[in-house]
């Protein structure tokens, strides 16, 4: 997507062809800043601190980090130790199990002199397939937002409420749930957001302020407790969310405050969905009350990152000293909120029937 003008990814080769390059989401959205991993353990320390985040780009980022320990060691111990070591970064993601899986699958059968040429192609062809499944879900989507400009007076634009960043910054590029609104925008129609804030982290103000900014998509941030109120006044035509896994019978996991949002949604009438590529759902897991749920630190509570008046950024305490804090990173939305989940194959019910009706190929998984 776009930045002053110029299209970028959040992810690419760099130019020696011997490591990877990712925009440093900590950093915004007051610097865009680069960072260079050379390492296994560069792309594991970025997946853990969340220069990367988003279930999507974690899981390309994990590929090329298993690139990177090839590239030193090309050993069958070596590859078996950076999956497991990559895999432990973060637990709710399941992108990040599924893309080392694929990679694996594809490299442990190779003689040692040909895994790390075929690691980073193979890693390249998952992020242009990132690229290429956002892009569908964008197109699927899409035909949601232009049947509600249908019934809009004339001018006035479609109003989207979204939480948390799932979008070209959670990817490689389009997004998930903002891959819809970028798609709607580009093609005239007047659309409007509202971007949760999204704490702790500020995920909503730091990244899809940003984003939507950065494109020209109008929009409008509020604090997460603002939704509810929003709905209740007529002001949201419909919710789209992403989601770190999604378990077969349709229950979703996505960053903590979604629940409230779906319940909001539900109350007041307003569809909620969730837009999603086919490796975040989790045919192993037939509930969402299995989906391992991060516990991050207290710090991202108890401290924020803004920019001061003489344009210093700083962290800065806000809470009361020495109170504790917790952290849950995501919640689980239950199927029976989900309006529908949008796919790069169309648009499904939240259920293991409509799941399947997508991918009939995962039946007996799902079964």
């Amino acid at each position: 997507m776009k930045i002053d003008g110029a299209l970028y990814r959040t992810i690419w080769p760099s130019d020696d062809g011997a490591s990877v390059v990712i925009v440093d989401q900590t950093r915004l959205p007051h610097r865009f800043e680069t960072v260079t991993l050379g390492t296994v353990e560069d792309a594991a320390h970025a997946i853990r601190v969340m220069q990367v985040r988003g279930a999507p780009l974690i899981g390309v980022t994990a590929a090329y980090g298993l690139a990177l320990a090839l590239a030193r060691d090309t050993s069958d111990a070596s590859l078996a130790q950076a999956v497991e070591f990559l895999a432990a970064q973060r637990p709710t993601a399941v992108n990040l199990r599924w893309a080392l899986d694929e990679m694996r699958s594809v490299l442990q059968p190779l003689p040692d002199g040909e895994r790390a040429s075929r690691a980073f192609a193979k890693a390249a062809e998952m992020a242009d397939e990132d690229v290429e499944t956002c892009r569908r879900i964008g197109g699927h989507g899409l035909k949601l937002i232009e049947e509600i400009a249908k019934k809009k007076p004339a001018g006035e634009p479609v109003n989207i409420l979204t939480h948390c960043n799932a979008g070209w910054l959670a990817c490689v590029d389009w997004g998930t749930a903002t891959s819809p609104i970028y798609h709607a925008h580009d093609a005239g129609i007047p659309i409007h957001v509202w971007v949760d804030e999204t704490r702790p982290r500020n995920q909503g103000a730091a990244l899809t302020a940003f984003e939507l900014g950065a494109h020209g998509v109008p929009h409008t941030l509020i604090v997460d407790n603002a939704g509810g109120h929003l709905m209740q006044h007529g002001k949201v035509d419909l919710c789209i969310v992403g989601t770190d896994r999604v378990a077969a019978n349709g229950d979703v996991a996505n960053k903590i405050g979604t629940y409230l949002k779906a319940l909001a949604a539900h109350d007041t009438g307003v569809p909620f969905y969730v837009a999603l590529p086919y490796s975040t759902i989790d045919w192993t897991l037939h509930s969402g009350r299995d989906i391992p749920i991060e516990e991050r630190g207290a710090d991202e509570v108890l401290v924020m990152q803004g920019r001061l008046a003489d344009g210093a950024v700083a962290a800065v305490e806000i809470a009361a000293p020495g109170s504790p804090a917790a952290n849950p990173a995501f919640d689980v939305t239950p199927a029976r909120l989900v309006t529908g989940l949008i796919t790069e194959r169309g648009v499904a019910a939240a259920s293991r029937e409509g799941l399947i009706g997508l991918y009939p190929e995962r039946r007996e998984s799902a079964a």
